[in-house]
């Protein structure tokens, strides 16, 4: 099992954006590409408030690339990101990482 850490640092006051993207688009095209998601967290005390963390679950590396990369061909996420930023970007960057559970982890 592995997991994905996706920090997307939003552009100052374009988190609000970002959230409704995801609660209205983004979590639907998740699941339509069977994207398992962990959990999703702003930031109420840290280095910035203007971020979006979530946590994906890939059963491989493999998995990740073929379910991520339809998604991000999508016709329906294309548009869901383009409306979005209408007012301008929403990301100024993303950052990735991949965790893999330590033997003694609660989650394997």
């Amino acid at each position: 099992m592995i997991h994905e850490l996706r920090v997307l640092h939003c552009v100052p006051g374009r988190l609000p954006a970002l959230l409704r993207r995801f609660e209205t688009d983004t979590l639907r095209l998740f699941e339509k590409h069977g994207i398992k998601q962990l959990g999703f967290w702003t930031v109420a005390i840290g280095e910035s408030n203007n971020d979006l963390l979530l946590i994906l679950q890939w059963e491989s590396l493999a998995e990740r690339e073929r379910k991520f990369g339809a998604f991000l061909q999508d016709p329906e996420w294309l548009e869901a990101r383009r409306k979005s930023e209408e007012d301008g970007p929403v990301e100024a960057s993303i950052s990735n990482t991949m965790l893999v559970p330590t033997a003694f982890s609660m989650v394997h």
